[in-house]
């Protein structure tokens, strides 16, 4: 059977900063963010909501999209960098705060590429027929861990959950083809001591280089050209690097997410949250080819080719 995306839901936090409120807190000017980032505003997460607490609005969200109750779930996979504490794991405080029977939950670590790794490890268990629907969520308290003094990383995250229940589709629909892939040996130049470190510079470099390659590589993989896809979805972490994905695709831009500007970076919560607005609006229509694709701290990067509907 094929595993697809049958149910998305998301979740953004109440307070809004915005580029002018930065301007107050550093050195930095809205004019300075938007046209280096595109970003012109971020969520940013009360003291008393965590990481668990936005990974289940956005749960909810999902499972009222599939027409689902918890009781249909047989996993929840969670991709984080920011969870509540370092154990228990989100997901298993999303099990219990859903209801759900005792399934498997874990969370995974591919930081901004997180969702992806969810996505496509729940697409093995689904179609060896281990499990039937797996509940993936990317989540992100990035407020938490940001050096607000720091003006070259404070500008570009956000807090925010994107959810989706996976599950078995028709022949034709689903996941058709994928690539994940690491380097370790980028792993100095986006990292977390107490903080987000970033070498914003190296990180461009393997970014515009990698969203376009891995794009192009999971088209191919199932027969197409750049010119068959529908829909593209990057991770939403600078609109230049967006931009290098979009053309080297040849997609025009009515035909790619932006919510960069009003979420920022929000790491693994991004695309599902993206992913999320754009088929709530109508933008993704059944039978488009879309594709997925991030990339994030490790270095690590994830895509995926899909047949949208069910």
């Amino acid at each position: 059977m094929n595993a697809g995306i049958i149910g998305v839901g998301h979740y953004a936090p109440e307070k809004v900063l915005t580029n002018k409120d930065l301007e107050k807190m550093v050195d930095t000017s809205d004019e300075w963010i938007r046209t280096r980032t595109g970003i012109e505003e971020r969520r940013i997460a009360s003291d008393d909501m965590d990481t668990s607490d936005m990974a289940y609005e956005a749960a909810v969200s999902a499972l009222e999209d599939a027409d689902m109750t918890a009781d249909d779930i047989d996993m929840i996979l969670v991709a984080t960098v920011t969870p509540d504490k370092p154990f228990p794991s989100v997901a298993t405080m999303l099990q219990e705060r859903l209801g759900a029977r005792k399934v498997a939950a874990m969370d995974l670590s591919a930081a901004c590429a997180g969702f992806m790794y969810g996505v496509i490890t729940a697409k093995q268990y689904i179609e060896t027929d281990a499990y039937k629907n797996v509940l993936v969520v990317g989540v992100e308290k990035l407020s938490k861990i940001t050096d607000w003094e720091d003006r070259n990383t404070c500008v570009l995250f956000g807090d925010g959950a994107g959810a989706a229940v996976i599950g078995p589709v028709s022949e034709d629909k689903g996941i058709l083809s994928f690539e994940l892939g690491a380097d370790g040996s980028g792993g100095p130049h986006l990292y977390q001591d107490d903080t987000i470190f970033m070498n914003g510079r190296e990180v461009f470099k393997f970014a515009v280089r990698q969203m376009p390659e891995s794009s192009v590589n999971v088209v191919k993989k199932i027969g197409l050209s750049e010119q068959d896809v529908d829909y593209l979805i990057p991770h939403q972490a600078n609109i230049r690097i967006m931009e290098a994905a979009r053309q080297r695709l040849g997609i025009p831009e009515e035909k790619m997410a932006t919510s960069v500007k009003r979420y920022g970076n929000t790491s693994s919560a991004s695309i599902p949250i993206a992913l999320s607005e754009d088929v709530k609006a109508g933008k993704i229509k059944d039978n488009d080819l879309v594709v997925l694709v991030g990339f994030g701290g490790g270095l690590t990067w994830g895509a995926v080719a899909l047949r949208w509907g069910k």
